[in-house]
């Protein structure tokens, strides 16, 4: 795109002023414009995949590239919108293209049918921000260590059934958080015991500057629950970052996720593995009673635009540093309709 940079307030073009008025409106220009220089690599194109393409694109981001070697299949059209009707047996990524591209013409949107597992480590080192969906524990663990070492933020995240996730590692990220300013009343203007308190003037806010850190995936899948401590901790953590134990730990076993037409048999071997998981960890098998099989099966399109919203908003938040990430896990539990987000790993 040729930008008609003299024309736009603070470097950007007439049409892109124009393009994200709200979103400058919102969160500042130069945070646009952090988005804007920004470019990321989405893996997975299913439906949670589509649904953090279709956000990142209309944030405005640099460039996109969409990776997945996988072909469409039967139950890609039930909740992936970017894949036209008729595509079956379409690469994923390459079907997903034209529809992306539609939604914003001034984002580089690419397609690759290749395989991450195939990719170099230079081959991540060319982007901003890293996201993964449909991986693999090892490969969400390699990745995460490639963009760890090279300053890359990463993140993933997934669909079960009803249940989905996402993941967060920003390294050292320092963020902007913008603060309603405190004014102190005088005294004698008004009566009372209040007087000498601080009050809020909504009228006026002020940027403050601040800094997270954050622990590697490996770090936060690994957390010893044997000590007194995290004993206390196990009676506020959401049953659901066990249940990712499992479907992961199923996942690599299989080398996919678990299929409504093989439910008898993805059933009882989840139930296994489950005894697996939760025993090699150390804690009782009552965090997942037996009916959790019943609400892990397929990716539910509702629950794939909860969570490919959370995930589209913080990949937004790293990328433009504006306003607190979260720090690291974000379940959604769309039997309950809602979320939680969950610091676990080394404190």
């Amino acid at each position: 795109m040729v930008e008609k940079e003299e024309g736009g307030p603070g470097g950007i073009s007439e049409e892109e002023a124009a393009q994200y008025d709200r979103q400058i409106r919102l969160w500042g220009l130069e945070a646009q414009k952090r988005l804007r220089a920004s470019r990321v690599l989405l893996v997975g194109m299913k439906g949670l995949g589509a649904e953090v393409a279709k956000n990142l694109i209309l944030a405005g981001v640099k460039g996109l590239t969409m990776l997945d070697h996988q072909q469409v299949s039967q139950e890609d059209t039930r909740a992936q919108f970017l894949i036209p009707v008729g595509s079956l047996g379409r690469n994923r990524a390459e079907a997903s293209l034209e529809r992306a591209q539609n939604l914003n013409p001034m984002v580089d949107v690419k397609a690759d049918p290749e395989s991450v597992e195939n990719k170099p480590e230079e081959f991540f080192t060319q982007f901003d921000a890293i996201c993964l969906t449909c991986c693999s524990r090892d490969v969400l663990v390699k990745i995460d260590q490639i963009c760890h070492k090279n300053s890359i933020k990463f993140f993933t995240g997934d669909v079960f059934g009803y249940h989905g996730y996402m993941f967060a590692n920003l390294g050292e990220h320092e963020f902007v958080e913008e603060k309603t300013k405190v004014t102190k009343v005088s005294p004698g203007v008004e009566d009372g015991p209040d007087t000498k308190k601080a009050k809020l003037d909504s009228s006026e806010t002020t940027m403050v500057k601040k800094r997270v850190v954050f622990c590697q995936l490996k770090e936060a899948l690994a957390v010893d629950w044997s000590s007194e401590k995290a004993k206390a901790a196990l009676k506020r953590t959401t049953p659901d970052y066990f249940l990712l134990q499992v479907l992961l730990k199923f996942r690599t076993d299989k080398g996919r996720d678990p299929l409504p037409q093989s439910y008898a048999e993805d059933s009882k071997l989840l139930l296994q593995i489950r005894s697996d998981v939760l025993d090699s960890l150390g804690v009782s098998m009552d965090l997942l009673p037996d009916d959790f099989i019943s609400y892990c099966f397929s990716e539910m399109a509702p629950v794939c635009a909860v969570v490919g919203g959370v995930l589209g908003q913080e990949v937004v938040k790293a990328l433009s540093q504006r306003d607190p990430p979260h720090n690291n896990f974000f379940f959604f539990d769309g039997i309950k309709g809602n979320g939680i987000v969950e610091c676990l790993g080394p404190k």
